[in-house]
């Protein structure tokens, strides 16, 4: 209930005045404020005029006037500053801690917004206001796109300088786990960055130029070249070939030379994962695109065409590989390299978000602005997500838009997070549906 008062109060949706205090004195709420997302009252820069005296300062709002001190507020110095207390039912008088009796104001939140939030909460279709969708002006719609997909963005640069953080402001390292984690492919994207963690790059860097030394620290770091790793239906035949105990004899030296610790096998997914997905295949094309020379973050982040990018993300597997999905697991032959959707994917979600983060490290606005060009060059992702919305009449232009939709899922519609959504807004706004 507090989130639809904030709602109310933010966007003035409550009836209109004369309005009064709960002591009766008059009450004309001039600006509402700014939303407040830090430690604090809920608005700030209100301006209220309280019996013709204006008043600027901030606004708590609660459910209950008794919530105010069930909250400590009475003795917090950040809430000294509230000219107005707004609650849905006054059931006590509060002070701040100077012992200042603070105005209260009785808001009612208007009966249609009430019905259309509940609608929205009880709704189990996606979206929840797919009622309203085709109502929504082009304007409404490309200005939340445009936001939404800057969000998703920034929450992707948020991850990156987390890693940089944690990597000693090490961008080459950085880089590395970045594409190392989209290697992933969504399925196995966490265990990919807990291994590219445990990756010795200086280790491997001195190796650089064996790709059978690289590719054996990249599988045996992985967990796979111990035997208790491979699936008893193949394990005979993978010990008969001969190339996972070469592989294996070579990881031990490795690990010997260099103190290395494999992560947990069982931190890789098999089950329901396509065998081209398969952590094996992926770790071969991830070495084989790490002993290129171009595999760098200035190399990566260069200018260049979409192809261009495309291109520096080339690889395939060793030989090994283009005839076997797992060891002892044959398929057949193909250089398996990574498709143009997973290319695609790769820019997307390496590239793309390494340059803008890149960028505004150094403070180079080209290179942010690179991105967000790069990001708009890139095909619309097809998924569930954007042929739901593509079937409301919300089609997607660009990856821009695509992602702005998948943000638009996960971040508010599974959390019914409707008031922070502008065609939320839209929606309880409406007081007809069709």
């Amino acid at each position: 209930m507090e989130r639809l008062l904030h709602y109310t109060w933010q966007n003035k949706l409550f009836p209109a005045g004369p309005h009064k205090t709960t002591h009766g004195i008059p009450l004309e709420i001039i600006t509402p404020g700014v939303h407040n997302s830090d430690a604090g009252p809920d608005f700030i820069g209100s301006i209220v005029r309280i019996n013709g005296m204006e008043f600027a300062g901030n606004v708590e709002i609660h459910t209950k006037s008794s919530d105010w001190n069930r909250h400590g507020h009475q003795d917090d110095r950040k809430y000294a500053n509230v000219v107005l207390h707004v609650v849905s039912e006054a059931d006590t008088e509060v002070f701040d801690c100077n012992g200042r009796q603070l105005p209260q104001f009785v808001m009612q939140v208007p009966q249609y917004i009430e019905a259309n939030y509940d609608e929205l909460s009880r709704e189990e279709k996606f979206p929840p206001c797919w009622r309203n969708v085709g109502n929504l002006s082009d304007i409404k719609i490309n200005s939340w796109l445009s936001k939404l997909h800057i969000e998703r963005l920034e929450a992707k640069v948020s991850r990156i300088y987390d890693c940089l953080h944690r990597c000693n402001n090490d961008w080459e390292r950085v880089c590395f786990i970045t594409i190392a984690r989209n290697f992933g492919f969504g399925v196995n994207g966490e265990a990919f960055e807990e291994w590219a963690y445990n990756i010795p790059l200086n280790a491997v860097a001195k190796h650089r130029d064996n790709p059978f030394q690289v590719e054996a620290m990249f599988l045996g770091q992985a967990g796979l070249l111990d035997e208790d790793s491979l699936p008893e239906k193949y394990k005979e035949a993978a010990i008969k070939e001969g190339w996972f105990s070469k592989l294996a004899a070579e990881y031990k030296f490795l690990s010997h030379k260099f103190t290395l610790t494999p992560m947990p096998v069982e931190h890789w997914k098999l089950l329901r994962t396509r065998p081209q997905n398969f952590p094996h295949i992926r770790l071969s094309q991830l070495a084989g695109l790490y002993a290129k020379d171009t595999f760098s973050l200035a190399s990566l982040t260069a200018p260049g065409e979409l192809k261009e990018v495309r291109k520096r993300l080339e690889t395939g597997v060793s030989d090994y590989w283009r005839k076997h999905y797992l060891f002892g697991c044959e398929s057949k032959e193909s250089d398996k390299k990574p498709g143009l959707r997973s290319q695609n994917l790769l820019v997307l979600n390496s590239i793309i978000p390494l340059l803008f983060a890149y960028g505004r490290y150094r403070g180079e606005e080209s290179m942010e602005q690179r991105s967000l060009e790069l990001l708009a060059s890139l095909p619309a992702e097809d998924n569930f997500i954007t042929r739901t919305w593509q079937m409301l009449g919300i089609v997607s232009r660009s990856a821009a838009d695509s992602q702005a939709l998948v943000h638009l899922k996960t971040r508010y519609c599974d959390r019914r997070d409707c008031l922070r959504c502008s065609w939320g807004h839209e929606y309880l706004k409406t007081t007809k549906h069709l």
